[in-house]
């Protein structure tokens, strides 16, 4: 059993002031793996504290000299990449191959994208030729809580810390009690690369804990949480008390539009698209919208690719996906197939219960439902699991409307090999993002969403603006 009790605050390792235990559940094996504390609102407080001391210094600090710190940083979560790797596969359940490359890869992908970003970023600049003497200064929002989930913990918890350190400001990390292995690892290379004390915190904690002291805090400037719908209207009121910045990335229900004259793989790419981490993403395409001419094909393409999908151990080696992270996870996902099946959807892969030769494990079958219509729940309520709705449609028009009739708007992917109509589409959907025939986003593309998928954007220099306020001066000396 892994015991990690203690909190990262002001620069040391410190035992929790009224910390509880808690158990980090293996999702293979449903025993208990690690043990942590969950803090109180005294450890809350005093992580702020921390951070609030160390935020006129790091502000301070020339940005050449915080950037040279987190060029070190990046150097060391190289270095250590089976560590972090295995920790979030014990942890969560991602298969160990796929937490080397994927899940670890996407911190270290954001730490040197965001080094990018930096390069030649203006935070004092002319406001034009017009005012000479005016100048627009950007500079740190000020304490940053950083609130961040288990499915992809790397990629958030750098997407958020990152930017804030590169912005000047300083920073206390709430990683999600499901997952707090790989952050706490994180924390002892932030502590390597020698960031000043009280730049970087973390506090385990719940949402109902922690994370609710962390929103709802005085001297706490901005929240960024990445999460549920659910979790992020509760943060965006508890915060609304004092008036604080309230950055969310939250939940999605992406539609993938798959015309006609659509590419051969187009619809296998979808399905492996929506089974990767298990299902466990925000901008999974978990609706596929089907024309109706390459509709019955492409049903029958989905249901083999799907029965193809193999699953197993996170332990093990290879290209299977893994368990869904807890038991109310799979609680959830297993009466959302019932309910497709109550609601008349036509199963083609998959089904309720574990697979086949598992008696154990938060395990779930990668499933398809064909004949879906988008007001049943499982078009509407986002599953998170490996779960994907087929839909039927006619016209280009019809597509639109059906993709857009959702209350998220994260990502949604268009396949067709019309060029015109692709552009037409990506300018009408109502999404964060659209990705279209299997083009994934350039490094340092913005990621965020729009509606109940969220506010802000998180990645390459908007991320890096989200930390940051706008101060307008007037007589600036140019000497």
């Amino acid at each position: 059993m892994i015991e990690k009790r203690q909190f990262y605050i002001n620069g040391e390792w410190v035992d929790p002031k009224e910390g509880r235990d808690h158990h980090v559940i293996n999702p293979t094996t449903e025993e208990p793996c690690a043990v942590i504390s969950l803090g109180g609102k005294a450890d809350t407080d005093a992580a702020v504290a921390a951070a609030r001391a160390a935020l006129p210094g790091w502000m301070a600090t020339p940005v050449a000299e915080r950037l040279a710190l987190i060029g070190k940083l990046a150097e060391i979560y190289k270095a250590r990449a089976e560590d972090m790797a295995q920790a979030i596969s014990l942890e969560m359940g991602a298969p160990i191959d796929m937490a080397r490359t994927q899940q670890w890869g996407a911190g270290y992908s954001h730490i040197k994208n965001f080094l990018k970003a930096a390069e030649g970023f203006e935070f004092i600049r002319p406001l034009g030729d017009h005012a000479p003497n005016d100048r627009i200064v950007r500079e740190a929002v000020g304490v940053c809580a950083l609130i961040t989930p288990w499915n992809w913990p790397m990629n958030q918890i750098t997407l958020k810390v990152i930017a804030a350190a590169i912005a000047g400001c300083t920073m206390v990390l709430k990683p999600s009690e499901e997952s707090p292995l790989d952050a706490l690892l994180f924390a002892e290379m932030m502590h390597e690369a020698g960031f000043p004390k009280g730049v970087f915190n973390l506090v385990n904690g719940d949402g109902a804990g922690v994370g609710s002291q962390l929103s709802g805090h005085k001297d706490v400037d901005m929240v960024s949480f990445t999460g549920s719908t659910r979790a992020g209207i509760a943060i965006s009121k508890n915060a609304a008390d004092t008036l604080k910045r309230v950055h969310l990335e939250l939940g999605g229900k992406g539609a993938n539009i798959v015309f006609a004259d659509a590419d051969d793989k187009a619809v296998k790419r979808g399905v492996l698209h929506m089974m990767n981490n298990t299902g466990q993403s925000c901008n999974a395409p978990s609706r596929m919208l089907v024309q109706k001419g390459v509709y019955d094909k492409a049903v029958e393409t989905a249901a083999e690719v799907a029965n193809s999908v193999t699953v197993g151990p996170a332990s093990e080696e290879g290209r299977h996906i893994g368990p869904v992270v807890n038991e109310a996870q799979w609680n959830k996902i297993q009466g959302l197939i019932e309910k497709g099946i109550e609601e008349g959807a036509r199963l083609v892969a998959g089904g309720p219960g574990r697979p086949e030769g598992f008696n154990k494990g938060f395990f779930v079958r990668p499933t398809v439902f064909a004949d879906v219509t988008n007001d049943m729940t499982i078009a509407r309520e986002e599953i998170f699991g490996p779960v994907l709705s087929i839909i039927p449609f006619e016209t280009e028009e019809e597509a639109v409307q059906i993709a857009n009739d959702t209350v998220y708007g994260l990502t949604n992917y268009v396949q067709t090999q019309d060029g015109s109509r692709a552009n037409r589409l990506a300018l009408q959907l109502r999404s964060g993002m659209v990705e279209m025939n299997g083009n994934s986003r350039g490094a340092g593309a913005p990621f965020g969403g729009m509606k109940q998928s969220g506010n802000g954007r998180e990645g390459g220099v908007w991320g890096i603006e989200d930390f940051l306020e706008v101060k307008a001066v007037s007589g600036w000396d140019a000497a």
